[in-house]
């Protein structure tokens, strides 16, 4: 069995060699691959990178031209990623590699992905909260009950990470993009250290982003395939609010022969329905575009398990 390791890199000079150290302690059973992805970093992390790699074949470098962020970094290192079990780590130090023979031992119990849990997390109180919020609201959303979805520290099965497509900040939903995939998820309570060196990535602008790409993986989940169900629902709701609008002006004109031209009431009824019938329209369009995807791509994103005899 070989091992991957994807591990996105920013910054964290003083940390890699120790990474590279403790790493290596703790796969001695296995083949294994390392692939350190820098995301554009401005200190000397590539250098240093570099000088691992030459020591060591099994180490493998991919060097990106600009800082495009995480995900960026964990989907290039997926498609170069060539073992059987796939890990992704930080860079800080802060996951333990020590933690490895769990995660394997988990996936060999039959999961397809497991994801770690900090139990007792090592960060400031202004990381802390807002992570604990988001794990509630996101579990609620996709109804995948994980206390810590923004855990690093991850072991794949090859087909996970096969069917991923992860941009923005979707590397956050990762569990639940598999599990919408019908893989089966599991979470261990992993060891989480304080950092050492350099200093945090998380900023308070990764809170509006991580809001949109929420309702971004939430729509790529539940209506990819039949947008009409999100915007008509959308768009019957409006319409029907303006219809009884509408219907009561009728009988206030109809039955008491009160005059509608200087009732606001009468512009609201008609801008709800024309807003109603707009989003009915966007929901048959997205149906004409998907099924016209359909036609290109046969895989319309359904997860094959296993086929025989074929």
């Amino acid at each position: 069995m070989k091992l991957s390791f994807v591990i996105p890199v920013f910054n964290e000079q003083d940390s890699l060699k120790q990474l590279y150290s403790e790493i290596i302690e703790n796969v001695t059973k296995y083949e294994y691959e390392i692939i350190f992805v820098d995301d554009g970093s401005t200190d000397d992390s590539y250098t240093i990178l570099q000088i691992i790699a030459s020591e060591d074949d099994n180490v493998k470098l991919i060097k990106l031209r600009k800082n495009f962020g995480k995900s960026a970094g964990l989907n290039v290192g997926f498609d170069a990623a060539e073992g059987d079990i796939v890990f992704t780590m930080d860079a800080d130090l802060q996951d333990d590699p020590k933690e490895i023979p769990e995660f394997i031992n988990k996936l060999e119990e039959g999961y397809d992905m497991v994801t770690g849990w900090k139990v007792k997390r090592r960060d400031p109180i202004s990381k802390t909260w807002p992570s604990k919020l988001f794990n509630k609201v996101t579990s609620n959303t996709f109804n995948l009950k994980l206390r810590d979805y923004n855990c690093g520290f991850k072991g794949y099965r090859k087909e996970v990470i096969n069917e991923l497509d992860i941009y923005g900040e979707m590397h956050r939903y990762i569990p639940a993009l598999a599990s919408s995939l019908g893989f089966e998820i599991a979470e261990i309570p992993v060891h989480h250290r304080k950092r050492e060196f350099g200093k945090t990535k998380y900023g308070s602008e990764r809170y509006l982003r991580g809001f949109l790409d929420l309702l971004t993986v939430k729509l790529v989940t539940a209506y990819i395939h039949s947008p009409l169900y999100l915007f008509g629902r959308v768009g019957f709701g409006f319409g029907i609010i303006g219809f009884v609008i509408a219907l009561y002006l009728s009988v206030m004109k109809l039955g008491f022969g009160q005059p509608l031209y200087n009732r606001p009431l009468l512009y609201l009824a008609t801008l709800l329905m024309i807003i109603g019938l707009q989003f009915f329209s966007i929901g048959l369009l997205g149906e004409l575009i998907v099924n016209r995807n359909r036609e290109g791509n046969k895989k319309n994103n359904i997860s094959i398990a296993e086929k025989i005899n074929f």
